[in-house]
């Protein structure tokens, strides 16, 4: 059976022209300003109060964790490429600052 594709692409066709949306439209510019723009500032607001510097948790030499089987090709072959000492520990602990 062989789909009507001529018929189809003019309903779709028409579909597009028209007041730009309909009452969808409507209905996602209100959810965009009463719900969406609110929740961003919340979690900004959230954000803002909670930041601060964080103690680092105590290091434990798990044996199944920070394997290196081979050397790293950049640097000292043993921090990763985005290696930040403040939280990325190495195999045998945090880096003194």
């Amino acid at each position: 059976m062989a789909l009507p594709l001529r018929s189809l692409s003019r309903g779709l066709a028409s579909a597009a022209k028209g007041d730009h949306g309909g009452a969808g439209a409507g209905t996602w510019r209100l959810l965009t300003f009463l719900l969406a723009l609110p929740s961003v500032a919340l979690c900004t607001f959230n954000c803002w109060l909670h930041k601060g510097h964080h103690e680092r948790p105590e290091f434990i030499p798990y044996h199944h964790l920070r394997i290196r089987t081979k050397r790293y090709s950049w640097g000292d072959g043993n921090h990763t490429l985005f290696h930040n000492p403040h939280v990325n520990p190495l195999p045998t602990g945090y880096e003194n600052p």
